[in-house]
């Protein structure tokens, strides 16, 4: 965990491109510390259809929703809320200073009960991470 979901008005896209806004929000939320990076999955939802303050058309939203796994305390919640925030803020003030922007996030924990699990990232994303330190490079996507 995190699943972070993204949700933003169509006409956002004449002004931020999506895969830099998802890859922007994977990398805060892995900067956190908080987070694996076997557990981190980012995903954006184009909103077609939607109704924004007054209706004007020129207005845009994103919403980030963070799904999280139970058993963090609330400090380190917060810290991580706070710093996802910043990014999302600072990749977006240039359109956020000429064009109406509504931009929310919510951290929201994930009852254990029904939440089930099968995943092998961690440790393909370890392997990858060492053969990468060995030869000096970055891995893929990262």
């Amino acid at each position: 965990m995190p699943h972070l979901i993204v949700e933003y008005s169509a006409n956002l896209e004449t002004d931020l491109e999506p895969q830099a806004l998802a890859a922007a929000i994977h990398a805060a939320a892995l900067a956190t510390g908080v987070f694996p990076i076997g557990g981190c999955r980012t995903r954006l939802a184009r909103r077609d259809v939607y109704v924004i303050g007054d209706g004007h058309s020129d207005n845009r939203f994103i919403h980030v929703q963070a799904r999280i796994g139970a058993g963090r305390t609330p400090a380190v919640r917060q810290q991580a809320a706070e710093h996802i925030f910043a990014c999302l803020k600072t990749l977006t003030a240039e359109i956020f200073a000429h064009q109406p922007l509504g931009l929310t996030l919510e951290i929201v924990e994930i009852d254990p009960v029904g939440s089930l699990k099968h995943n092998n990232l961690h440790e393909i994303i370890a392997a990858r991470q060492k053969v990468a330190g060995a030869e000096g490079a970055l891995p893929p996507n990262l």
